[in-house]
């Protein structure tokens, strides 16, 4: 479901690619883990809070207040942490499509709201974890775009996502969990609109 989401957006955004307006992102985040796991009576695991660098691709559609934004974020790690000791690393690729509407009004801020669906794509892990799967999910946003006053085409913005993640990870001793990440992130960014 999500690739195909993902490829109608991509068509759409290629057939009306001489109407709208590019913006690429480039920004730092806090990744805030929001759950954890109950394996067995008395035994806990979550993944810690985490930076990354985290990228993106935003396409507007013409003079309309939509928008089609793809992070493209860097591979984040997590400790992952057995009643708070580390016991793993795992690493994963965090793409995230969201559809956005962005209130256009006559200030400098654009808010801005989006919906889609995330992906956990799992790129290595280390210690107890013997197998991490791909996870699919929501995703939502919020945010702001702000343009100084002598700004052509750049601007700053700070927006906060919701991810529902949770992999299935499996360890050396044949222990099967999902790990409910479900982040909240926090970024801070420049933006440039070509």
């Amino acid at each position: 479901m999500l690739k195909k989401t993902a490829f109608i957006l991509l068509l759409g955004m290629s057939a009306s690619a001489m109407a709208g307006q590019w913006q690429v992102k480039v920004g730092a985040s806090a990744i805030a883990s929001t759950n954890d796991t109950s394996i067995a009576p008395g035994v806990v695991v979550k993944a810690d809070n985490e930076l990354a660098f985290t990228p993106s691709v935003e396409y507007f559609f013409g003079d309309t207040p939509f928008s089609a934004e793809l992070l493209l974020a860097t591979p984040v790690s997590h400790d992952v942490l057995l009643n708070d000791t580390k016991v793993a690393k795992i690493k994963h690729l965090p793409p995230t499509i969201t559809a956005k509407y962005n209130f256009k009004n006559m200030t400098r801020f654009t808010p801005y709201v989006g919906l889609g669906g995330t992906a956990f794509i799992a790129w290595d892990e280390e210690g107890v974890a013997k197998d991490v799967k791909e996870a699919f999910g929501v995703a939502g946003q919020v945010g702001f775009n702000f343009q100084p006053a002598d700004a052509k085409n750049w601007g700053v913005y700070v927006d906060v996502r919701y991810a529902q993640l949770s992999p299935e990870v499996t360890l050396v001793d044949g222990t099967k969990f999902d790990l409910d990440i479900d982040p909240i992130v926090y970024t801070l960014g420049y933006s440039y609109k070509f």
